[in-house]
């Protein structure tokens, strides 16, 4: 059986205008009151009906995996960024001062503009769908910024002849490609799991994240592998130029051909979709008002003889429906309801609800813990692990050493992926037993526990096995926070379903929530950018990054011991 299949929804059939349907005789006269009292008639005889509407169709393991191939791509270029970015820097003069600048800008610009992003997807009109435009942009956006950060120096060689105009253009050209890589690597992450939310079922949304896991630790470890080779001396090397253009080739390729095969993986219902009333039958008009009595999506208010000119009031999110033509055709936003603004989107934020808003607090000392170690691992291995020093002379041994211990921490690091990739199928086997809070509390405590044994007792043999609790935290933070929303709005939808009301915060989109549990990312690299290498300078050794990592896991364990609302 192709892995392909099982995607289709089954068809649903509306009775026509003239069929009879037991309880609803009365309905071809146009009875208004006749057609109330039989409301309730004709809602239980429809349920298979209504359901078989709304239900998204299965998606096969294959349309999971090819939809998760991006994530696959963009870690692989993260992991060639992590490797690459200090040499290349190093290589074109940037001065020491300017390296905290070049990690700031992007998440600085990540944080304020992140929410609007996710809010504008929610309302995007493209007939390709909401997710998929804002997608591709970012993709194409990555691109370049790979382009200019490990192509830069060597354009601004051949174009510009002076040597001082060719170091300060060779600076900015490169240090721009990071930032626009970085800038938009981290806001393509929302788009992408709101995508994901969008057309998949509840089961297939836990499903794809998992594989959105594994196939992220997959990428991080061939990206490794890939910049650990020593490509300027093989043929390819000399046949592109140089060793950055062969990873450059590689980097580009993988992303470009991921990238494609994510946006065809699953179709998407464009939010521009107008609905047609004329076309729908008067069964099919009064399924949807009765079904829609409590005012969630699709609902059309009022009495009959006002549905042709309501309009169609949304709900951002819906775990149901995105397939069915007449559902997601009604998900359209009212003509009173604008885009967020910078100041809205940030009020949205502030007033969600408090779950969510525990969750992302959870999410952002989980990433300060996490970018603690993994922005100055290598340094750690160099200077303590290994007793090398990166201030001495390049031909002396301290610097040697220094070198070797970078070199070994890029492998603890590969070992990081894999680990990651592993442990995402470790999760799937142990929810059932402790559910989404267990696992969000276990791997924090996991973290925390390794990286405390890390700066306890740093040798070379435990420090490297240890690197695979940084895999644990990963897969943890690429996972458990999204099914967490998952879980929380099918809660909602529950809720909406028994005539309870919606709940508050509403309006917010699954494009606005995703943004915010990433807007947390941008902040986390904020904190530690600005205050972790302060922190180094008064302790005076860089054991302090590991120790700081495990304070704020531990720290975050109990946070979400005490405030994150627990999820079957």
């Amino acid at each position: 059986m192709s892995l392909l299949t099982g995607d289709q929804p089954q068809p649903c059939r509306l009775p026509e205008p003239g069929t009879h349907i037991s309880g609803l005789g009365c309905y071809s006269v146009g009875s208004v009151d006749c057609r109330e009292s039989m409301k309730e008639d004709y809602l239980d005889s429809m349920e298979p009906v209504v359901f078989g509407v709304v239900e998204l169709p299965r998606r096969s393991r294959g349309r999971l995996l090819l939809h998760g191939m991006v994530m696959f791509g963009r870690e692989f270029c993260y992991a060639v960024e992590a490797a690459f970015v200090t040499p290349v820097l190093l290589s074109v003069g940037l001065p020491q001062s300017l390296y905290s600048l070049v990690w700031l800008i992007s998440p600085i610009l990540g944080f304020l503009l992140q929410p609007i992003i996710g809010s504008a997807s929610d309302y995007c009109r493209s007939p390709w769908g909401r997710r998929r435009p804002y997608i591709l942009a970012l993709g194409i956006m990555m691109l370049m910024g790979l382009t200019l950060f490990l192509n830069g120096d060597a354009v601004i060689s051949a174009l510009v002849q002076d040597r001082s105009l060719k170091r300060i253009w060779a600076i900015v050209i490169v240090m721009f490609g990071v930032v626009l890589f970085d800038f938009a690597a981290d806001f393509i992450d929302g788009p992408v799991k709101a995508y994901l939310f969008d057309v998949c079922s509840y089961t297939d949304k836990e499903r794809g994240l998992h594989y959105h896991a594994l196939l992220t630790g997959l990428g991080g470890a061939f990206g490794y592998l890939v910049g650990a080779m020593d490509w300027g001396h093989s043929s390819l090397g000399r046949l592109l130029g140089s060793e950055y253009q062969v990873i450059y080739f590689f980097s580009a390729l993988t992303w470009m051909v991921f990238l494609i095969v994510h946006l065809f993986s699953i179709p998407e219902t464009p939010l521009a979709k107008d609905i047609s009333l004329d076309v729908l039958t008067p069964n099919a008009l009064l399924l949807l008002s009765t079904h829609s009595s409590s005012g969630g999506y699709g609902s059309l208010h009022g009495s009959m003889s006002q549905e042709s000119e309501a309009d169609l009031r949304p709900r951002s999110f819906s775990a149901l429906g995105e397939a069915n033509s007449v559902t997601s055709s009604a998900k359209q936003p009212n003509k009173e309801q604008k885009r967020m603004t910078l100041k809205s989107c940030l009020l949205a934020m502030i007033n969600m609800p408090s779950h969510y808003r525990c969750l992302c607090v959870s999410h952002l000392l989980g990433w300060t813990a996490f970018l603690c170690n993994m922005l100055f691992f290598t340094d750690f291995m160099g200077q303590i692990v290994y007793k090398g020093n990166p201030y001495a002379d390049h031909n002396s041994t301290a610097y040697e050493r220094y070198e070797r211990g970078v070199e070994i921490g890029c492998w603890g690091l590969c070992i990081n992926a894999v680990s990651s990739a592993l442990y995402s199928y470790v999760q799937r086997l142990l929810l059932p037993y402790i559910g989404l809070k267990g696992l969000y509390f276990v791997g924090y405590f996991v973290f925390g526990l390794g990286t405390s044994l890390i700066g306890l007792f740093p040798n070379i043999i435990t420090t490297l096995i240890l690197c695979s609790v940084f895999g644990v935290m990963s897969s943890t933070l690429y996972t458990i926070p999204f099914n967490l929303i998952s879980e929380y709005h099918r809660e909602e939808e529950l809720q909406r379903k028994m005539g309870k009301g919606s709940p508050a915060g509403q309006d917010r989109g699954t494009g606005v929530d995703c943004a915010a549990l990433t807007c947390m990312v941008q902040l986390a690299q904020i904190i530690v950018g600005v205050g972790l290498g302060a922190l180094v300078n008064m302790a005076g050794s860089v054991i302090v990054v590991v120790l700081s990592a495990s304070t704020m896991s531990l720290i975050g364990c109990l946070f979400i011991a005490l405030f994150i609302k627990y999820a079957e």
